[in-house]
């Protein structure tokens, strides 16, 4: 089962979410969230595998709550999904650790769908998301440059969502290789993560089809 939390400042959005949600097979709401504090509070005590995150709340917006979940070390990886429709929201979440982003007038199944894929280790956008990723200023190419070829195969297998394990089966080497790799790679593109590493790669063109 995917454990879901909603952190949403409507309650009607919420309701509406767990109701649907709920119906699915593999799909668990464990608690909802009506602002950010809450949001984190909730996130460490119920351990959900995915935060479905709106941006605009009281309290605490959604950035914030992604930053202080990333310094309390919470593992759930997170979804916005938000009204907001303002292309500059998108890179401060993916900054701050969102793994996907996508709106409110999304269609249901493509939102289970997300919520798998996010779930299951892949970044996913909205197009119009996506595009303002594109769009956004990628700095120059020095740390691509400075990758070698290994940790440039081991950033495509990042860019599709597979574990250090899994890597490590495709290239037939150890898993702490991996993670000596990924933590290598890291640090030469300069970005704080593996969702953040992902996007780099894609704006790069290399995350392939």
């Amino acid at each position: 089962m995917i454990r879901v939390l909603i952190a949403d400042d409507h309650p009607v959005v919420r309701q509406g979410l767990r109701t649907f949600l709920g119906i699915q097979e593999d799909i668990e709401v464990v608690g909802e969230a009506g602002d950010g504090v809450s949001a984190v509070t909730l996130a460490e005590s119920l351990e959900p595998d995915i935060v479905l995150l709106d941006l605009k709340m009281p309290g605490a917006d959604g950035v914030a709550a992604l930053t202080e979940l990333r310094a309390r070390g919470v593992p759930a990886r997170v979804l916005v999904l938000t009204s907001v429709t303002e292309r500059g929201h998108v890179l401060p979440a993916v900054r701050a650790g969102a793994a996907g982003f996508l709106y409110k007038d999304v269609d249901p199944k493509a939102l289970v769908q997300a919520i798998r894929a996010v779930h299951d280790g892949h970044v996913l956008f909205a197009p119009d998301a996506a595009e303002a990723m594109l769009r956004a200023d990628s700095g120059d190419d020095r740390g691509l440059a400075a990758l070698t070829e290994r940790e440039r195969e081991v950033l495509v297998y990042i860019a599709h969502g597979r574990s250090n394990r899994e890597i490590a089966r495709a290239l037939v080497v150890s898993e702490k290789t991996v993670k000596t790799h990924v933590s290598n790679l890291l640090m030469k593109l300069g970005v704080q993560d593996r969702t953040q590493a992902a996007l780099y790669a894609a704006r790069h063109g290399l995350a392939g089809d």
